[in-house]
């Protein structure tokens, strides 16, 4: 097991896409492809050459052994991963419209709606902490665990631990309201009362990487300076707008970026998580306070051209780039 410069604490799930323009609950073909963001940013890094470990629960099931296999071909530590003996693995089901946009569905797989990645065992991680902290400089981590008392637990913990080595939090917002309440519409906004028990975890990072729609539903701005300095840490802020310009403060450099565009757009899913793998991968390069304006918008188009090549094939993790193919890309782009 490598020592990791960066912890992924989340959730690790299937992502169900269903044909272009249909219902992944009733059409064919599906594609079942590995994800949860976390999971997705730990295989990016990886797959990006740098050392990486994994917390998180994994239901003793075929997508749970599928998950180690890719852990391992990866390189990633497992350390922190847990396998539950009752729950399954999660099942999302992932509409795509013809362009590749993808809404979430709801889950399959339980029928109490109630899954691995919700069940991670506090004690036990405590055991394993101090084989994954000794040399991190990052935590990575989203809201969807903060939905369930159990993993929110784990959270506030690892988050104190962190603090406690000096090592960075990174959040990205993520807002998925079906895990919160299974009978909520995807496009539910957060209610006052998640809203203020998300918004203490946001005020111990030092990078945020949120939705325009995410920055107005918890800051009432979609300028991420204001974000920043709305924030007790000051943090570095990154809003992404779809096909929209990407708006960002990167510790004293503010700026916006177009998005890359791949030759073809299969799938969104993951974009966003590869976005992060790259952008957290430079800062290790550069640190997360670059030199000049132009090292941070380099480091943003890093970030970009990642996102980019994720979006021309399916699921958030097969089509993941290494270091060699982000530098053709952006010398083609």
């Amino acid at each position: 097991m490598n020592n990791p410069k960066i912890i992924c604490l989340g959730e690790a799930l299937v992502d169900r896409l269903g044909p272009l323009g249909g219902d992944p609950a009733f059409d064919e073909p599906i594609d079942d492809c590995l994800g949860g963001a976390p999971a997705n940013v730990a295989c990016g890094l990886a797959k990006l050459g740098l050392d990486v470990a994994f917390i998180g629960c994994l239901g003793n099931d075929a997508i749970g052994q599928k998950f180690d296999n890719l852990f391992k071909s990866r390189g990633i530590n497992l350390n922190g991963v847990q396998i539950h003996e009752t729950l399954p693995t999660r099942i999302v089901l992932v509409r795509r419209d013809i362009d590749g946009e993808r809404t979430f569905g709801g889950f399959l797989g339980s029928e109490e709606n109630t899954f691995a990645d919700m069940s991670l065992n506090l004690e036990a991680l405590k055991e394993r902490w101090p084989l994954l902290d000794m040399k991190a400089k990052w935590l990575l981590l989203g809201t969807i665990p903060l939905a369930n008392k159990t993993s929110r637990k784990v959270v506030e913990w690892t988050i104190q631990k962190a603090l406690q080595k000096n090592i960075y939090i990174a959040i990205d917002i993520n807002w998925r309201p079906t895990f919160w309440d299974a009978n909520c519409s995807p496009d539910t906004p957060p209610d006052i009362n998640t809203q203020n028990l998300i918004k203490p975890f946001l005020e111990t990072a030092s990078l945020i990487k949120l939705a325009k729609e995410e920055a107005h539903y918890f800051f009432n701005t979609e300028d991420p300076n204001e974000v920043s300095k709305s924030l007790p840490q000051v943090p570095s802020v990154v809003i992404t707008d779809g096909s929209n310009p990407i708006r960002w403060v990167l510790g004293n450099f503010i700026g916006q970026t177009q998005p890359l565009k791949p030759s073809v757009v299969l799938d969104t899913t993951g974009a966003g998580d590869a976005f992060l793998a790259g952008l957290i991968s430079q800062t290790l390069i550069y640190s997360l306070d670059p030199r000049s304006q132009t090292q941070a918008e380099e480091m943003i188009r890093f970030a970009a051209a990642c996102g980019a090549l994720v979006c021309a094939g399916a699921g958030a993790i097969d089509p993941q780039p290494d270091s060699l193919e982000v530098e053709n890309f952006l010398s083609s782009s």
